[in-house]
């Protein structure tokens, strides 16, 4: 990865988009411009679970204007998160590429946990060193964050499908506010958190910290309106709380509600909110939060800074996975080293190096982590290893990062049918070609000295050129070989073996 100047991070969140862009000076960053608007993507998710038609046309405008301003900005130089609408909406798929479109940037849809874990990140940088554990609260228009973490580390992550958008939907969509749907819209809340109440009870923290929207504009009123016991600073108070709960249910209506420091775009979402801040509050056993400036897009750019350096999560996640998974390394070695050779042979007239390293790095990855699944079974593994590659929790991945581990893991050995649409990318193909080439190679487990392999790649005509006078020598190889001319002849590739 090269080292930039300056990065942008783009979040997706279900309530607000935000556009953030940093400098680097000496492996810090440093804020340059913002720019937030309110799209409510949550609330344009229909009962069938799609993004209408009106919340698209509002982010894709939204988009096209943050595009502008990332216009000439490296790929690598930007990350672009989607979150949790954009994991439920099943139309997600058709409209990212409209997306992607407008803005002119690749766009991650991240799970639960690693939007969690780049929250952390973010606020675990804008606070002071202490060696205090600390709670950090993300309520977000769609889902809410729960967080324990030492300085830069979370240990406990928690994402919790509801949030200030889709709370507020389902108890307060008339803006009535009662003592009916209040309790229930808490007692809802309530019951989600207790989940995890077990994990964040306040005796494994010191500090409870909120971040983003609902938390700062909570913070704000309590403070600007007198609610609780204490007006110098925005934090949080159990007795703030109380006291704006009293006041929502007086006034009856979110019409009626005119409070300092509410803003106008936030009334709609505000009911839903604070119930949610309000269960976290009863059921965590939280007295006092502090609020903090950090959020999922100042962690995002933190990660990307990290991989700019060397310092790559997903690294931390495959080496983790090696040890939990009990992976042969020796063998994942040599599956690598190879692998990486005959991509990198069949990758060279492809234009864009950027692309490229990418392409090989998925690949390295794919070669150390592909017999995971042994620890399931061995019969079928490369299944397991791609449902488990798929599914699990991988800090630093992406959805779409695991999505392509999975499929590549999967292709590298037995039928090529299941993995047809993946191979239709040129790219893919030749990861796919060289991944199943090593492990065909070394399926000895042994180190053994093999010959010049060349490897040309032409469309879907690929050409192994390799010594006869070996193959002779090894006709198990030789027999798997020419089992790899048809297995690629059913996918369509025309896959041949040439003497030199």
């Amino acid at each position: 990865m090269r080292e930039y100047s300056t990065l942008a991070a783009v979040d997706l969140g279900s309530n607000s988009f935000h556009l953030q862009v940093a400098r680097v000076v000496d492996k810090q960053l440093y804020p340059l411009d913002s720019i937030k608007e309110m799209i409510r993507l949550a609330a344009g998710i229909t009962a069938d679970k799609k993004l209408d038609e009106a919340s698209q046309d509002r982010a894709l405008e939204c988009l096209k204007r943050f595009g502008e301003r990332l216009r000439g900005f490296p790929t690598h130089a930007v990350r672009v998160v989607g979150t949790n609408s954009l994991r439920v909406a099943k139309n997600a798929a058709a409209f990212l590429k409209k997306a992607e479109s407008a803005l002119g940037f690749p766009i991650e849809i991240i799970a639960g946990h690693e939007e969690a874990r780049l929250i952390y990140l973010g606020v675990a940088h804008a606070l002071p060193v202490s060696d205090n554990n600390r709670l950090v609260i993300d309520i977000g228009g769609g889902s809410t964050e729960f967080i324990i973490g030492h300085q830069l580390s979370p240990y406990k992550l928690e994402s919790l499908y509801m949030g200030c958008v889709s709370h507020s939907l389902r108890h307060f969509s008339d803006g009535k506010l009662t003592k009916n749907n209040m309790k229930r819209a808490e007692l809802a809340a309530q019951t989600e958190i207790q989940s995890i109440k077990a994990e964040f009870y306040s005796h494994y923290w010191q500090e409870a910290y909120g971040s983003s929207g609902t938390a700062r504009a909570l913070g704000r009123i309590l403070k600007l309106n007198h609610f609780g016991d204490s007006a110098s600073v925005e934090e949080i108070t159990a007795k703030g709380l109380e006291q704006f709960r009293d006041y929502l249910l007086k006034v009856g209506d979110l019409k009626k509600v005119d409070l300092e420091g509410l803003h106008g775009d936030r009334i709609p979402v505000i009911a839903g909110g604070f119930a949610i801040m309000f269960a976290a509050f009863t059921e965590l056993g939280i007295d006092r939060m502090y609020l903090t400036t950090g959020a999922l897009r100042q962690g995002v750019l933190y990660d990307l800074l990290g991989r700019s350096y060397n310092d790559d999560m997903r690294e931390v996640s495959v080496k983790q996975f090696m040890q939990r998974y009990l992976i042969d390394t020796a063998q994942a070695s040599r599956i690598e080293l190879l692998a990486i050779e005959l991509g990198r042979q069949l990758l060279s007239g492809f234009p864009d190096e950027e692309e490229v390293e990418d392409a090989l790095q998925l690949l390295s990855w794919a070669a150390r982590l592909h017999e995971v699944g042994i620890s399931v079974a061995h019969s079928s593994y490369h299944k397991h290893s791609a449902y488990i590659l798929g599914n699990a929790d991988m800090p630093g991945f992406s959805n779409m990062e695991q999505a392509q581990l999975s499929e590549l893991v999967l292709s590298h050995q037995g039928l090529l049918t299941k993995v047809s649409e993946f191979l239709t990318n040129p790219i893919n193909l030749a990861q796919s070609i060289a991944l199943r080439l090593a492990t065909l190679f070394y399926r000895s487990r042994m180190n053994i000295a093999l010959p010049q392999i060349k490897l040309e790649i032409r469309g879907h005509q690929c050409k192994l050129i390799i010594s006869q006078a070996w193959l002779e020598q090894n006709p198990l190889t030789e027999t798997l070989l020419q089992a790899e001319i048809d297995a690629w002849k059913r996918v369509d590739c025309d896959f041949r073996i040439v003497n030199p």
